[in-house]
């Protein structure tokens, strides 16, 4: 860690005139001491990235999952190179974003997975690049997860035209992991034109999609129980697009019920955008009704999110609320791994659990030691 903040502070502390942020050199010239393997690994990933090749993005967003300190300033290389390559294409597409990125989320058993996979197909039968970052919850005990998305979208993994890339929550609050957004970037520089994140569960905290996705899609299945309590105001308040699953059969009925009451309440909430009123529609992924339609919502919202500017100003907000979020963990981080703060923690945790010292004065007495102890 301390290797990747010297490096860190070698990058953005420069003098301006060969600062990063006033000049056009690569940035694999900022970071010190990349050797001739490392420069060919990078080489090797961006070209294989930008042609395409589903293999050289695998291994380039293993790259920026890593929690290997040298291999997480390789991984800022990579992503440099692959932003600047961004950028080219969105200023010859007129400053429009060249991708279109849709955050899911919704209950277990609301139907997911099978919903992605044919709206996957459905796109790539038009001509689309489909990009699915599936994100699993991970044991509290083992940290292990299932992974099995691949599993569950059978048609749509064997499709050379979707790529699809389970990955661990690893305790990672939000519903995503803490490198999703990079992941997002890397398939977009590959050429993936729909890039879906489903996330983990929903409640109040498993929304932090919201903030890296374009549009927020909230799948509610029917016959729930008392739906408009079971799923937190939070997460409806921060839907673009609700849609109810497996409107089909039996479950039609309640399906065109719970429609109704959804979109009633919707219209009780504050307006997040001017361009665009959330709507609710029903889909089934076993009958396909209700599958173009929900496309065509999604359009028509992109649409009105590109034209009225709205779509861009909400990329650039959500890169700044992911800097702070990273910037938030990795600092805790560095407070949890300081020696004075180690070398406190185990008799202040022994004294805040007996009731011998309050939570708000351990914590006080472990940053003053912190803050006493850091040059």
């Amino acid at each position: 860690m301390r290797r990747l903040g010297v490096s860190l502070l070698r990058l953005f502390c420069r003098p301006p005139s060969s600062c990063l942020l006033h000049s056009s050199a690569p940035v694999s010239q900022h970071i010190q001491d990349l050797s001739g393997p490392e420069h060919s690994l990078l080489d090797r990933l961006y070209k294989g990235l930008i042609c395409g090749q589903r293999a050289s993005l695998a291994e380039s967003i293993t790259l920026v999952e890593t929690q290997h300190p040298r291999k997480k300033e390789l991984a800022q290389v990579l992503l440099q190179k692959v932003l600047g390559f961004r950028r080219k294409q969105e200023s010859s597409n007129g400053g429009k974003p060249v991708a279109f990125r849709v955050g899911l989320s919704g209950p277990p058993g609301a139907g997911k997975s099978s919903f992605i996979e044919v709206v996957g197909k459905m796109l790539t039968g038009r001509g689309h690049k489909v990009a699915v970052l599936a994100v699993d919850p991970s044991s509290c005990t083992t940290g292990g997860s299932l992974l099995g998305d691949k599993t569950r979208m059978t048609e749509l993994s064997r499709d050379m035209n979707a790529f699809i890339r389970p990955s661990p929550a690893s305790g990672t609050l939000g519903g995503v992991t803490r490198t999703t957004n990079e992941a997002i970037v890397l398939c977009e520089g590959a050429g993936y034109d729909v890039v879906l994140v489903e996330t983990v569960g929903v409640g109040q905290s498993e929304f932090a999609v919201a903030d890296m996705v374009d549009m927020f899609v909230l799948l509610i299945p029917p016959a729930g129980g008392d739906e408009l309590q079971g799923i937190k105001r939070g997460i409806i308040e921060r839907a673009d697009l609700v849609v109810v699953t497996k409107s089909d059969g039996d479950l039609l009925v309640p399906a065109r019920r719970i429609q109704a009451e959804y979109t009633s309440a919707l219209k009780l909430l504050r307006r997040q955008s001017r361009s665009w009123n959330p709507k609710v529609v029903r889909a089934s992924a076993h009958t396909l009704d209700g599958i173009t339609e929900v496309w065509a919502k999604m359009e028509a919202y992109r649409d009105a999110m590109l034209s009225s500017g709205e779509l861009q100003g909400r990329r650039r907000a959500q890169q700044k609320v992911w800097m702070w979020s990273l910037i938030q963990e990795n600092v805790l981080l560095h407070f949890q791994n300081h020696p004075a703060v180690r070398e406190a923690l185990p008799l202040l945790e022994q004294k805040v659990t007996r009731g011998v010292v309050s939570p708000g004065l351990a914590a006080d007495l472990l940053l003053k030691a912190f803050s006493e102890s850091s040059p």
